[in-house]
């Protein structure tokens, strides 16, 4: 059966797109608390799990050689705006392992962020590696085959030491066997693997509380959720859901986006874990779902609901700058 509608675009008083999606939330022992949708479907998590990806920093030993803080464990779990704070971040971490830009394979592009991308032009620069909004990961991912003496070249392929590792961490947190018939590459050039809904969200659970994580693991993973909620700026921008729902939140909250309109994450102090994906993809309609999702199951006091009612409604405005149209979340 189809997925419900989740959410919905309305132009004047009439429904013109809509919206379907899945979610699912879960507590430590995999209990589903609340879903809609499919949940045993296998996705692609895309950026959402760049927090699970970051367990690999921990396993080579990267954060113990380099001695890395929690800003610049936030940038390795970051899709950043390659606003001013987010560069020096990344260069930051880069020059801290013995890197430059040039070692990232993330490829480049424009920063996302309006301002920082007309400065840049303005400046008369070209976007370089370390504006694409995954370059903090991938500066985590060269310190990985730093720490391990690996070669960097080749370090986001499949087969490279550093994958070896990452794949292993994610299969840890969600306890999915991640299959090759079921990777893809992602925007950024590293595997992504599909696993079902409800196992990323089992995985954020895990994280939050630890539940049949040895004690090594546990205390990595909270120092990445720690480092999270503690610099949500790095984690995405000005302006971005995400940034802006775990700075209403503080340490309760840890929130990712990923692209084809995925968000996964964990309410910490009840220890569930969650994860949602809009069925097309589309990224305003996956942001509102989450709003509505987190509306209902974090329990919020009033002015993170006050943000969250905000949150599941989007207005769109044409070049004009008047109201067009309204994305919604359903109730």
């Amino acid at each position: 059966m189809a997925n419900p509608v989740l959410a919905e675009l309305k132009r004047s008083n009439r429904v013109e797109n809509i919206h379907r999606g899945a979610f699912v939330v879960v507590d430590e022992n995999g209990k589903i608390c609340f879903s809609a949708g499919d949940v045993d479907r296998a996705i692609f998590p895309r950026s959402a799990i760049k927090s699970m990806q970051a367990l690999a920093l921990f396993k080579s030993g990267a954060v113990q050689k380099f001695d890395l803080n929690n800003a610049q464990i936030a940038i390795c779990c970051a899709s950043h705006h390659a606003e001013p704070r987010h560069i020096e971040a990344v260069s930051g971490l880069l020059e801290t392992i013995g890197c430059t830009a040039d070692d990232l394979e993330c490829g480049a592009h424009a920063p996302s962020n309006r301002r920082a991308r007309n400065a840049l032009f303005e400046a008369g620069e070209k976007p370089g590696n370390i504006h694409n909004n995954c370059s903090g990961k991938h500066a985590g991912m060269l310190a990985v085959a730093k720490a391990i003496g690996v070669p960097l070249k080749g370090y986001s392929e499949r087969n490279h030491m550093v994958q070896f590792l990452v794949r292993q961490s994610i299969e840890e947190l969600t306890g999915a066997s991640l299959s090759s018939q079921m990777c893809g590459t992602d925007g950024c050039s590293v595997p992504t693997w599909a696993a079902p809904l409800k196992s990323f969200a089992d995985g954020f659970a895990r994280m939050a509380t630890g539940k049949n994580l040895d004690q090594k693991t546990r205390r990595a993973t909270n120092r990445i959720f720690d480092a999270i909620v503690e610099n949500p700026f790095l984690v995405g921008g000005g302006g971005t859901f995400d940034t802006e729902v775990m700075e209403h939140f503080g340490s309760r909250l840890v929130c990712k986006i990923g692209a084809q309109g995925v968000f996964c994450g964990a309410i910490r102090d009840l220890g569930l874990g969650f994860a949602l994906k809009c069925d097309d993809g589309n990224m305003q309609a996956a942001e509102v779902m989450v709003a509505r999702m987190l509306l209902d199951v974090t329990r919020p006091n009033q002015i993170q609901q006050e943000f969250l009612k905000r949150r599941q409604n989007i207005v769109q405005k044409n070049w004009r700058k008047l109201d067009v149209a309204t994305m919604s979340a359903c109730n």
